[in-house]
């Protein structure tokens, strides 16, 4: 069955507390516990690193996006393990990526989680890749995607994946879908569906989040988080270039499968957009999300994340 987040309901229960600031929306995710199941998408538009440090500072998970030198990734690294906090990045499959994990290691440098983060993640390349990292950094917690079936997240598992990110070319700057004919566009919420009916591993539903009771919708549906890029940008201090039209001001937004990513003449998988520009904090937005999840939970008739295993939907 194919449906996506406008398609389906959540069914209300008995609240059980006396305000919504009593919920939690606190996430366990590997070894760490974060603020919210959320996490900005690790692209070039939305996430840099000033703003990674500070997400991890505030209690935030972050990925840091792949599209930096090897120079200033081993900086960011060593900079966040001098401040003792969390270190996440990204990475393809690739020989550079290879080389960037080796002088990684060789340095001694902690990393807490990396995502090895490529279009179509059901290959033999990831397979290579996983199993290299996990003979290689076997305290890194490994999210690998991403991937839309079934198969393809028993087979990341069966690799070594401790977490599969679900979603292909559900995102408003993403074209894979009309340029392939492949992925989960307009039905993302079925893909989280299907996909975690047989996970043994978290789920990061990547893709398709237009509302904040998507979120609560993609986490029913069997995620453990969530991956939000067009709502996450747009912000002050969030990337992107101010583009001024009629007197109205907004942000670019690009995918990172796109020409327009770092420059890459050969990508054909994304589009650049433009989104209003809010004058405002990305921690606000990050603040009014955890609000809405906070009333989706009192909603469920619960007071934290656990209530979104058992309610239901039509």
């Amino acid at each position: 069955m194919k449906f996506d987040f406008d398609d389906i309901n959540l069914v209300p229960r008995k609240c059980v507390v006396s305000s919504r600031s009593e919920c939690d929306t606190s996430v366990k995710f590997g070894n760490s516990k974060f603020k919210l199941p959320i996490v900005p998408a690790n692209m070039e538009c939305v996430l840099d690193i000033k703003l990674a440090e500070r997400l991890a500072k505030n209690g935030y998970f972050y990925i840091l996006h792949r599209f930096y030198s090897d120079d200033v990734i081993l900086s960011f690294i060593e900079s966040m393990n001098d401040q003792n906090l969390i270190t996440s990045i990204s990475i393809g499959v690739n020989q550079d990526s290879y080389e960037l994990i080796e002088k990684i290691i060789n340095r001694n440098l902690v990393l807490n989680y990396i995502t090895i983060d490529i279009a179509h993640g059901h290959s033999i390349k990831m397979e290579k890749m996983i199993k290299f990292l996990k003979e290689n950094s076997s305290n890194t917690f490994i999210i690998a995607g991403n991937v839309s079936t079934q198969e393809a997240v028993m087979d990341l598992e069966f690799w070594g994946a401790d977490a599969v990110k679900v979603g292909i070319g559900p995102g408003s700057a993403c074209t894979t879908y009309p340029t392939t004919g492949f992925g989960s566009r307009n039905c993302q919420a079925s893909t989280i569906h299907n996909c975690s009916l047989v996970a043994n591993t978290p789920i990061v539903a990547d893709g398709g989040i237009r509302n904040s009771g998507d979120i609560a919708k993609a986490l029913t549906l069997g995620a453990t988080l969530v991956m939000v890029g067009g709502m996450m940008s747009g912000y002050e201090d969030s990337p992107g270039n101010i583009v001024e039209i009629d007197g109205k001001k907004f942000k670019e937004f690009w995918g990172s499968a796109s020409v327009f990513q770092s420059g890459k003449s050969n990508r054909i998988e994304g589009k650049k957009t433009l989104v209003e520009y809010k004058k405002e904090s990305i921690f606000d937005g990050l603040n009014f999300i955890k609000e809405c999840l906070q009333s989706s939970i009192s909603y469920g008739g619960g007071k934290n994340l656990t209530t979104f295993d058992s309610v239901k939907w039509i």
